[in-house]
């Protein structure tokens, strides 16, 4: 991993993987100064699972150690007059030395992930990549200009992880697992569990 640097977090009741987008409405005003400041100087911010308490309030969250840092990949007013946005997922970070600051704000030295190496599919997980893109096909608005790269197991697996229907501690799980090969092992398992395959 990389050195730490100061990072704003948001914590949510999602989990964001590498690759994803996520659309968000902002409305609480902590939130709307990060995503202002993130504009202003080009600069991401930390997504991370909540493990203890609430996204909205003053009321204090704990997360998961490990999160992906996003980038804003497109904002605009809703109907609502709150501010939306979608973000796109890049590396993931695990998190350490978390702050509030005083408008509540949740800060924390965050050390980013060294990328998995790129692999291919083994072939018995190849029906995977047919699963993916019916998946995909069904939800083809979120990932109409996205760049789609099936031939990689990491990619697989964290679009799988996203999409499937799980729980969110499981979603956890996945994100956190750093080999390609034995995410997709474990996928393929929970699929059978849940005769999904």
């Amino acid at each position: 991993m990389a050195s730490s640097e100061v990072t704003p977090i948001f914590p949510l009741h999602t989990v964001l993987f590498p690759g994803g987008l996520l659309p968000l409405r902002i409305f609480e005003p902590r939130y709307i100064d990060m995503i202002r400041n993130c504009l202003r100087n080009n600069s991401q911010f930390g997504i991370c699972l909540i493990s203890d308490g609430e996204e909205v309030g003053g009321g204090a969250t704990t997360t998961h150690d490990v999160g992906t840092l996003a980038s804003i990949h497109d904002w605009h007013t809703r109907q609502d007059g709150l501010l939306g946005i979608t973000v796109l997922g890049e590396q993931r970070i695990n998190i350490e030395k978390a702050a509030q600051q005083p408008n509540r704000l949740i800060t924390a030295s965050v050390h980013p992930f060294d990328a998995e190496p790129a692999e291919a599919i083994p072939s018995e997980y190849m029906y995977l990549v047919d699963m993916c893109r019916d998946i995909i096909d069904q939800v083809s608005y979120r990932y109409l200009n996205m760049p789609k790269n099936y031939e990689d197991a990491t990619w697989l697996g964290f679009r799988l992880a996203e999409l499937l229907p799980m729980k969110l501690s499981q979603k956890q799980y996945f994100l956190q697992l750093t080999d390609p090969i034995v995410r997709l092992e474990r996928l393929a398992a929970l699929l059978k569990k849940l005769k999904l395959k």
